[in-house]
């Protein structure tokens, strides 16, 4: 079976590019002829086929006005993507090919490639923007569904993007996809949580939509359960992640524990300065991340956004940890309350803080929290576990194929 894997990335970004790279190294240990497309990165893992890459793009740097005006064209349809891709398909023809993290570099244009090639067509949705112009389901400060159930022009209404200017191309963008309709050409869509299968299937009734959680590897951590006396936040410092709602329920604790923050973001300076109670570690990997992890009383997963399929609380439960998660979003499946940990109310400080004294005031039943979540993560979460899913969903659309 050839599989041609498909990430706007190639090289450690973000939590996509995690699960993209996990997937694609068990694929090849599994023996499967695995084919790479990417787009070029100084940052990039070697690829035999970094030749088809297609020319970097980056959104986010200064450009003269003739230059915006061809990127804004290339954020609808990425027009070199599209010829490199088509030399790529012709020339190794993939039973299979399966998209990650698409958007606005190499574009969903490509699914159409992939199926009038006669490919099987698979897309992992790891973030919400198949439903979201924004990606995020978040605007302003608070959780907003507006594009769910109503027009996606309303990114560009609300001022999701902060500038009239990049809103407008958000919603351009959205109403392209949707007056081609790319994504209906995808055999399934592979959303790692039922909440945000909800979603999409409300957006695109006709697809068929697959629930695949995330997993990682249980080799690699310790099963055994070892109380530390700190609690540990793994994630990036933004306003949706609740961090800043963190650090002030920790001030707000009746009983006394420590805060590690692991991580980057636009917060850092700010919790510095007002937080100074907190140990803001910066981003970490590694061996230093394993210790981390491994001697915390709890993770704590904050988030005031709709988180997807957590990596953090994966993490957690990998290293025996009970979780401490918002009730939002797709952390509820992971997490169920007084069982791998408990929920509390998101955005709620106060809630939180009562939250984390009975954690803490509870040490055997954070314990039992802790050995109930590594269970969970064995039955449920296992690198193991995505694999089987994953390899049986492509058997099943390839069986489905020969016999039509």
């Amino acid at each position: 079976m050839k599989i041609l894997l498909v990430n706007k990335f190639f090289f450690l970004k973000g939590g996509a590019e995690t699960v993209f790279f996990q997937e694609r190294d068990l694929l090849m240990k599994a023996g499967y002829n695995i084919i790479d497309f990417s787009m070029q990165h100084d940052n990039n893992f070697p690829s035999d086929f970094s030749s088809y890459f297609v020319s970097n793009i980056d959104y986010h740097q200064t450009q003269s006005v003739k230059s915006k005006l061809k990127t804004a064209m290339s954020f609808l349809q990425n027009q070199e993507a599209n010829t490199k891709f088509a030399e790529l398909l012709n020339t190794e023809q993939p039973d299979i090919v399966h998209f990650h993290n698409i958007y606005h570099q190499l574009t969903p244009s490509l699914i159409r490639q992939a199926k009038e090639a006669g490919c099987k067509t698979v897309l992992t949705a790891h973030d919400t923007k198949i439903v979201c112009p924004n990606y995020t389901l978040y605007q302003h400060g608070h959780t907003c569904e507006a594009c769910v159930h109503g027009s996606v022009l309303n990114v560009i209404k609300y001022r999701c993007q902060g500038s009239l200017g990049k809103s407008v191309l958000m919603g351009a963008e959205a109403l392209y996809q949707q007056w081609r309709g790319f994504y209906q050409d995808l055999d399934v869509v592979i959303a790692p949580s039922q909440f945000l299968a909800r979603f999409i299937r409300e957006k695109l009734p006709n697809n068929r939509v697959d629930v695949i959680v995330n997993g990682i590897d249980d080799k690699i951590t310790n099963a055994a359960y070892e109380s530390g006396d700190y609690l540990l936040y793994l994630g990036r410092l933004s306003e949706e992640k609740g961090v800043r709602t963190l650090a002030k329920a920790h001030g707000l604790m009746k009983n006394l524990a420590s805060l590690n923050i692991v991580g980057q973001g636009p917060l850092f300076d700010e919790l510095q300065q007002d937080y100074p109670n907190v140990n803001l570690l910066g981003f970490q990997q590694g061996e230093a991340l394993s210790h981390l992890l491994k001697h915390a009383k709890a993770v704590i997963v904050p988030s005031e956004c709709y988180e997807n399929c957590s990596m953090a609380v994966i993490e957690a439960m990998a290293y025996g940890k009970p979780i401490i998660g918002a009730n939002i979003g797709g952390i509820p499946e992971q997490v169920r309350h007084e069982k791998e940990g408990l929920l509390f109310s998101a955005g709620d400080a106060n809630d939180l803080a009562k939250t984390l004294d009975r954690l803490v005031t509870n040490p055997e039943q954070a314990q039992q929290w802790g050995e109930q979540a590594r269970v969970r993560f064995e039955q449920k979460y296992s690198l193991a576990q995505h694999q089987h899913a994953l390899i049986t969903l492509y058997h099943t659309l390839l069986s489905n194929h020969h016999e039509s």
